[in-house]
């Protein structure tokens, strides 16, 4: 660790550029991978890694630099993870056509901004006082700490990163074999379905999260999808008066009734958060302004590791935040006492839920933090609200929900992830007040782009729930969620049955939560990643489920092995940065394929899709030989291809095996 007085050069001009240039790539992949697959991954390690190995090429480069950069970079990743869970829902809902570049910078920009202005009082009674683990903010120090070998993580990254994009590009760009194996089958007067994703991506998204939660995942998953869609099935029969494939018959079932049980999970999830954590809440910030108090009351000099924005910069930026936000409501509702209110929601449930974020990012990292849990609350609430000032028939309650949703969520995205670079920060002995400002230039960087990804990304795939959308439709889990809570409390059609169900299954939940608390057992159910699996369509599930499978084998092998402690930590950090560059690629790769989408589009033309399954059928036809059924070869190839991953990146996390020395 750096001593207090210790004077190296943080906010430096190369520093600078490469944090905005990560936080703009980051923002970017993690806004398809978002849309993709419902969740996001924190960036602070690989962002880290990378300018290490970037500004190892400079003369003069230290730990504080490095330090800054992926202090920018991650506000990219968590500033995406607002954006892309609340505002594509304005295009399912129709008040967008598409997406507006002002109206999308404005709401991401100053809402990841109140996110960083929020916490940072938080920052000496969360980080200093507290006793809060931050595993992902210990997890970057250390990765700092040991930059010496950062050349050969980035080396680790770009090859899986290249992996994974070709990947993306034989199954999205040219077709070689389909991105979900699926299949369901009507039993009786029922129905079975199983499927998964094909998913490099996703595979590393549960390797990442672990098996804890990757079981968690998929057990919401198997309860929906092979539990109570087979059951309504059978109560309700097959739609009557139309022709209905099995799996559109799941589908269906899944989209208008019982993905509603993870509504009614999250929305309690969110709110028994806040009131488990209402006094840590509450003490944190008291003990937090009282610092602010003393340290500028004069006295005693304070030492540079103590040094946060000035709190009357703090209140400047807040106002000056919120008056473009409190017109931007005006101009939706064109009400005066409604946009009045639609602010004071905003402020209150932002600062609340920011210092939730703050909070559970110390508890289980920002990678694993309840955004949408808390997100879907705050929609309900502002709807409700909404619904009792505007009247059922306001043309745009739905959509001024949503905008409240949206600043909400992006400021608690960003404020877990500055608690998180903070708790970093104060380990490797950097300047607060420095990385505040780099949280500030990284957020207002991927606010600015995000806008013509997500212009990007509609273009070329689309949005699920939206009107016409095609098959290859982004999921977009979460938006779709929030635009039927809105639109659905306005309209009184809320399937209320199925969010009570989820209720009662997210209490049970948290019992059984608090139960293996006080046992002190390893294993812990977080009730949000039960609603999340609830939510998400079953071929989401089953490949993070893998991941987490692998995460604990390649943890099995290392207690099996007895290996050294340093070697086990370098396998493991290894295997992270692999996961990481996995899904920066096939992100990225999805990113790049969206533009001759697009162009493609423009003149009607349609990208070449060679697919194998119809290639061996017409070439057998040729030769005067007919098959009863197409051979699945497609299929097989990409599950093999898929399986060599899962072996690859076994292989780069298990590590050497040299044991350790008895």
């Amino acid at each position: 660790m750096n001593s207090e007085g210790q004077s190296l050069a943080e906010i430096t001009v190369k520093a600078v550029v490469l944090g905005v240039v990560l936080s703009i790539v980051l923002a970017g992949a993690n806004a398809y991978l978002g849309l993709f697959a419902g969740m996001t991954v924190s960036a602070s390690i690989p962002a880290a890694v990378v300018s290490m190995g970037v500004l190892r090429l400079f003369r003069r480069s230290n730990i504080l630099e490095n330090n800054i950069v992926q202090t920018a970079a991650s506000a990219g990743e968590s500033l995406a993870a607002g954006v892309i869970f609340t505002l594509p829902a304005l295009v399912i809902l129709g008040t967008w056509d598409s997406f507006s570049f002002k109206w999308v910078a404005i709401i991401a920009g100053f809402g990841g901004v109140l996110g960083v202005l929020f916490t940072i009082p938080l920052r000496r009674s969360l980080i200093v006082e507290g006793k809060l683990k931050f595993p992902e903010g210990i997890a970057t120090a250390e990765v700092l700490e040991t930059g010496q070998k950062g050349g050969k993580g980035v080396l680790c990254i770009a090859k899986a990163a290249i992996a994974s994009g070709l990947f993306k590009i034989g199954a999205g760009g040219l077709g070689l074999w389909p991105e979900i194996v699926e299949g369901a089958k009507g039993i009786g007067g029922s129905i079975a379905y199983f499927g998964s994703n094909l998913s490099p991506a996703l595979l590393s998204v549960g390797y990442i999260v672990g098996l804890n939660i990757a079981v968690l995942i998929f057990i919401g998953g198997f309860c929906n999808w092979l539990i109570a869609i087979p059951i309504c099935a059978a109560v309700q029969g097959p739609p009557g008066g139309e022709e209905i494939s099995a799996v559109d018959w799941a589908f269906k079932i899944w989209s208008s009734q019982t993905r509603y049980i993870g509504v009614g999970g999250m929305v309690v999830g969110g709110l028994w958060t806040i009131f488990h954590l209402r006094k840590s809440l509450l003490s944190g910030m008291t003990s937090g302004l009282k610092a602010y108090r003393d340290l500028s009351g004069g006295g005693a000099e304070i030492a540079r590791t103590e040094k946060d924005m000035p709190m009357k910069w703090i209140l400047v930026l807040i106002v000056g935040s919120v008056v473009p936000l409190f017109l931007l409501y005006q101009v939706f509702v064109q009400q005066i006492h409604v946009s009045i209110t639609m602010a004071v929601i905003m402020l209150v449930t932002g600062f609340v839920f920011s210092a939730v974020a703050g909070y559970m990012a110390g508890l289980v990292g920002s990678s694993n933090n309840p955004i949408s849990g808390v997100t879907i609350a705050t929609v309900l609430v502002s709807s409700l609200l909404l619904l009792w000032l505007m009247g059922k028939d306001a043309p745009n309650g739905p959509a001024a929900a949503i905008i409240i949703g949206s600043v909400v969520c992006c400021a608690a995205a960003i404020a877990g992830d500055n608690m998180q670079d903070l708790k970093a920060g104060y380990i490797v002995g950097a300047t607060p007040w420095k990385q505040q400002v780099m949280q500030l230039v990284g957020t207002v960087s991927a606010a600015l782009v995000l806008a013509p990804v997500m212009i990007l990304l509609q273009k070329a795939y689309g949005f699920s729930g939206q009107a016409g959308a095609g098959p290859k439709a982004l999921a977009a889990p979460q938006a779709n969620l929030m635009a039927s809570v809105a639109s659905g409390v306005f309209k009184g059609e809320l399937p209320w049955n199925y969010i009570y169900i989820g209720m009662a299954v997210a209490a049970g939940v948290i019992a059984l939560d608090v139960y293996l608390q006080k046992r002190g057992s390893s294993f812990r159910t977080p009730v949000l990643a039960v609603a999340i699996g609830f939510y998400l369509p079953f071929e989401l599930s089953v490949p993070i489920f893998a991941g987490g499978l692998i995460h604990y084998a390649v943890k099995r092998y290392h207690t099996k092995k007895n290996m050294k402690k340093e070697q086990t930590e370098e396998s493991n950090r290894n295997g992270l940065l692999f996961a990481s560059g996995l899904i920066t690629g096939e992100a990225l790769t999805g990113i790049l394929l969206a533009i001759p989408i697009i162009l493609l589009k423009g003149i009607d033309v349609e990208l070449p899709y060679w697919y194998i399954d119809d290639v061996i059928v017409n070439l057998l036809s040729v030769l005067g030989i007919s098959l009863p059924f197409k051979p699945p070869v497609g299929a097989v190839l990409g599950i093999a291809l898929l399986l060599g991953v899962v072996y690859w990146l076994y292989r780069t996390a298990r590590g050497r095996t040299t044991p350790k020395q008895v």
